[in-house]
């Protein structure tokens, strides 16, 4: 499925080329009708030759409801641009194609429009004007059709060359990130909320929770319909209506955007690339106030150039444009600029940076994954496809990083390992970063929550304290003569064991678990804290402490004044 938009001057007969090549009237609102004049956005479809479908767009061509005009034009594939033999070429005619190429446009075919109503000779000048006025823009060289939609003339010609013009167009791209910018929300009876737009960017599917920005909305996906037919799961390139549950129609409008949670950055800043009009007559500065115009909607903004104070006619250059509220959007969006002063287009271009961190002093956007992640150092993977729209490779524990920033980090952890003590440096107070590098070092070795280097010894091998605790395992001497440092790292490493502030050697807790099995065995019925002491040949201040910790591991369990077996209850042979 591909999407057309009309273009052109008041009064060319876009409606009218429409209703002709679908049978459908894009004029849906009773004043349109009323006064023969396109207000709003229009809507409809048909089935190329080929098999193709194809839905239009047709937007208004007076200069007053320009504002009507970018919001439909901005996520179609290709355009059909509409200019009338009776007029030529007029300013609405030039003010869309610039809107056109600053949104992208590289597709489209022309139609010359009420030839019946010229002669031979003026139709062929209004052609070669077209032409003309074509030159060095994306239209060069497309077809120029002459049609008459009142009688039919040249209609199935220019069907074919739509068909010839869709099959070279390439199709939405399925990216997995769904985005429909609102360009109608109404209510329909028994239906409740509906919105309609041109899917982009990935699928959508019945039941999906969606989230409406900039309101941040959730909802659901009730139903879905595509050119009057439901569907379960509709793919980007379509025009669709959502019936949506959860939100009620009067909280979402023209300029709204459906997206999928979780997916989407969403800036109040962007750094863009912007392209000024030549026809512009004076420079452009942060002085003005301005709307951008980007997929459905009119977006207040203040802007500052980035670099020189101002831009000339003609000139393309950087600028920061500042919203009132947070959009779901991606580097190489695109947008029209317009000044509510002046009440003229200004230029368009692309965004580059949906989240600009340097300065505007220091800012030097682009498009590159790279400068992204120069400027951060460290970035999260997840978070860095929200800002490009690209899944990154080569994660470090989560993240994506410079190799500066990386390598800085490296020394800092290394350092902190070489100067630690002989038992390691301990881990847990390392931030998330650098821990992460960890993992890059050849020559560290981590075990407990400690990290040492490779060659060194291991102080906790063989450690005396170890010995002394199993020469008598059940009534152990106190460690006395130990650090603490070396005795939480013996217990770290399960070397030794703490248990209300008793130490044990490691194979005490074996030892007493088997000679608890061996009563039990004899006395089912459970046994008592003095049975356990005397079997352990040990006083309560070791007997209270194992028992805690047979309890706790599932050996044993109170039953009472009683200790009967556990689920981990040792089987003796």
């Amino acid at each position: 499925m591909h999407v057309i938009a009309t273009a052109g001057h008041v009064d060319h007969g876009k409606s009218t080329l429409v209703r002709a090549l679908t049978s459908i009237d894009p004029d849906r609102l009773a004043e349109e009708k009323a006064r023969g004049l396109t207000i709003d956005l229009g809507f409809a479809w048909t089935t190329l030759t080929s098999g193709r479908g194809v839905s239009f767009v047709d937007v208004p061509g007076h200069v007053r409801f320009i504002k009507n005009m970018l919001a439909g034009v901005g996520a179609v594939d290709a355009c059909l641009f509409v200019v009338a033999a009776t007029e030529g070429w007029k300013p609405q005619s030039e003010e869309h194609l610039r809107i056109l190429e600053m949104l992208g446009h590289e597709h489209g075919v022309v139609a010359l429009t009420q030839a019946g109503l010229v002669d031979a000779d003026l139709a062929e000048l209004a052609r070669m004007d077209v032409e003309e006025h074509l030159e060095n823009t994306f239209l060069e060289g497309a077809p120029v059709i002459a049609v008459d939609s009142i009688d039919g003339t040249g209609i199935a010609d220019l069907r074919s060359a739509l068909d010839d013009l869709v099959a070279v167009t390439p199709t939405a791209t399925d990216r997995g990130r769904p985005r429909l910018w609102i360009d109608r929300a109404f209510s329909a009876k028994g239906s409740g909320t509906v919105v309609t737009g041109t899917l982009v960017g990935g699928q959508m599917n019945v039941e999906d929770e969606v989230t409406i920005e900039p309101q941040h909305i959730t909802a659901r996906v009730r139903a879905i319909q595509s050119q009057g037919n439901d569907h379960r799961t509709i793919r980007p390139g379509n025009r669709v209506a959502l019936n949506l549950s959860g939100v009620d129609h009067g909280e979402v409008a023209r300029g709204d955007v459906v997206v999928s949670p979780g997916q989407w950055h969403r800036t109040t800043r962007v750094d863009a690339e912007l392209q000024v009009l030549d026809r512009v007559d004076h420079d452009v500065s942060r002085r003005g106030a301005y709307a951008a115009y980007i997929g459905s909607g009119e977006f207040p903004a203040r802007m500052r150039v980035l670099g020189p104070s101002a831009l000339l006619p003609g000139e393309t250059g950087n600028v920061r444009l500042h919203f009132t509220q947070s959009l779901p959007l991606l580097p190489g969006d695109r947008f029209v600029l317009r000044e509510f002063g002046r009440d003229e287009t200004i230029g368009g271009g692309q965004i580059l940076d949906v989240d600009p961190v340097l300065p505007a002093a220091k800012a030097a956007p682009d498009r590159s994954m790279e400068r992204v992640i120069a400027e951060r150092g460290w970035v999260r993977a997840d978070h860095l496809e929200r800002l490009t729209g690209v899944e990154p490779v080569g994660t470090l524990g989560g993240w994506i990083v410079d190799p500066p920033a990386l390598e800085k980090v490296r020394n800092t952890v290394h350092g902190a390992i070489e100067t630690a003590g002989p038992l390691g440096y301990d881990i847990a107070t390392f931030d998330d970063r650098e821990r992460a590098v960890l993992a890059t070092f050849d020559d560290v070795v981590v075990e407990a929550g400690l990290a040492r280097l490779g060659e060194a010894p291991d102080p906790l091998a063989d450690h005396p304290v170890i010995a002394r605790l199993e020469i008598d395992p059940l009534a152990p001497p106190d460690p006395e003569d130990v650090s603490g440092d070396e005795l939480r790292a013996l217990v770290q490493r399960g070397l030794i064991v703490h248990i209300e502030g008793r130490y044990f050697a490691a194979s005490a807790i074996d030892l007493a678990a088997r000679k608890v099995a061996t009563l039990l065995r004899d006395q089912p019925g459970g046994v008592t804290v003095a049975e356990i002491r005397d079997s352990f040949d040990t006083t309560r201040k070791y007997a209270l402490p194992l028992l805690a910790k047979l309890d706790g591991t599932g050996v044993t369990r109170r039953r009472g004044d009683l200790r009967v077996g556990g689920p981990r209850l040792p089987t003796l042979d």
